[in-house]
């Protein structure tokens, strides 16, 4: 395995399916569609009979269920039966440059490569290298240990993002990739969209590999001489759980173990496919307009009255205001109330507005189940209509601060942000050996 110490970054063996079908071999990230088991049982219905990723991960739809353990066993037989029955071709020592063209017509472009679990940490006051973007639970590691500990290979959902303006590394890859024919190529399931993916090895791709890391390294190397080269965007729990599961084995392992080692896809957080979604908030049986004169106290800034929610979600999604904005909607006496919060935040929005709802929750007794996480504004505008419910819009997520923010404040508040919509996350094709 070709190393990159210094940036925590390896050349995998990259295993791929003989004769692909992507269509039936090709599943989306075992964290998705958590709360519909029709769509896995739809993907299971598709794979039947056929090798496929399915039969080689856990979806988290079922990590409630009962027979976990006769689950993961069950994943485990199955990783060995596909080395053992010839299902994949034999390792190549490569990154895989991806074209994702997802439903949406947009075309993300990544790099799959192997990245050093000694060079990653989650925990908020983290310098590493690799660090996470949103807050982790300890909680959710164990369950996802059971499930990595013993696997005889690695299926890949986690997707890093790199601050790559001039967009040397991904992009580089794919401009010497694609000189050549594509490994694999066709399209997803369930009219995901399609993947096309190219071989990225030999000497000139390690030549720039190398080169566009230490231009990277350099350029996020801060005044306190710590380096952030590389964000988690997806998978951070995943990403976590395997460097729990490295430093409980590293002791009686070899140093180069591939446990050491977990496969990623970086993305350029510029990358015009990659769209940042943020997670707006929603909470009941509070009083909005307390609520917001006690934001517009804590974070500073001007209300504006506006007449209409349509004019309110425009003028917060307004990429060229600058300072973080806030819409807030709620139902008085049977009419929309909608009213905007200005502020000269320049961090992400979230960063500042978490903290405080969660402060005016507790200061009111308020629990968890007083606050909601919606993704699309037209929900939130239906629900903040509703009596008792007060609707807060998010702007979009400024990737020119999105590094900026992490470094400044460490990881953000849990559902702060989406990477596109459930049917663009990544779907798994690569493996690679692990125990």
């Amino acid at each position: 395995m070709k190393a990159f110490e210094k940036y925590g970054v390896s050349v995998p063996e990259i295993l791929l399916p003989k004769n692909i079908d992507l269509s039936t071999w090709s599943v989306i990230a075992c964290d998705q569609y958590t709360q519909d088991k029709a769509y896995w049982e739809k993907a299971a219905e598709t794979a039947k009979g056929k090798p496929s990723a399915l039969n080689l991960i856990f979806p988290e739809v079922y990590l409630g269920d009962s027979g976990k353990d006769e689950r993961i066993l069950k994943i485990q037989s199955t990783m060995k039966s596909y080395i053992d029955s010839g299902v994949f071709e034999d390792a190549a020592e490569e990154c895989i440059y991806i074209e994702r063209k997802t439903e949406y017509g947009r075309t993300r472009r990544g790099l799959v490569l192997c990245v050093d679990l000694d060079k990653y940490e989650w925990k908020p006051d983290s310098k590493a290298l690799i660090r996470a973007t949103e807050a982790t639970v300890p909680e959710r590691i164990p369950p996802r240990m059971k499930i990595r500990n013993g696997a005889a290979l690695e299926l890949p959902h986690i997707m890093l993002l790199a601050n790559d303006p001039d967009d040397c590394l991904v992009g580089g890859a794919g401009k010497l990739s694609k000189k050549n024919a594509p490994v694999y190529d066709g399209k997803l399931m369930h009219n995901s969209g399609s993947i096309t993916g190219w071989a990225f090895k030999g000497e000139e791709a390690e030549n720039l590999l190398e080169k566009s890391l230490a231009k990277l390294a350099e350029e996020g190397t801060g005044k306190d001489g710590s380096t952030f080269l590389f964000a988690v965007g997806d998978g951070n729990h995943s990403l976590a759980t395997a460097k729990a599961v490295w430093e409980e084995n590293k002791s009686k392992l070899p140093a180069d173990s591939p446990v050491r080692y977990a496969l990623v896809e970086i993305v350029n957080i510029y990358d015009e496919g990659l769209t940042f979604e943020p997670i707006h908030r929603v909470l009941f049986n509070l009083d909005s307009e307390e609520l917001l004169n006690t934001a517009a106290e804590k974070l500073g800034g001007q209300i504006t009255d506006f007449n209409d929610s349509a004019s309110l979600e425009k003028a917060v999604a307004d990429k060229s205001a600058k300072g973080a904005r806030y819409g807030f909607i709620w139902n008085e006496s049977g009419k929309t109330v909608n009213k905007m919060l200005q502020t000269s935040i320049t961090d992400l929005a979230i960063a500042a507005l978490q903290p405080l709802l969660d402060e005016y929750m507790s200061s009111k007794g308020a629990d968890k189940t007083q606050i909601d996480y919606i993704h699309g504004s037209k929900e939130v505008i239906e629900l903040g209509n509703k009596a008792q419910t007060t609707g807060i819009l998010l702007p979009p997520i400024a990737k020119d601060s999105f590094f900026a923010t992490i470094n400044g404040r460490g990881p953000l508040p849990r559902k702060s942000f989406s990477m596109g919509e459930a049917s663009e996350k990544r779907f798994y094709v690569e493996a690679r050996r692990l125990f």
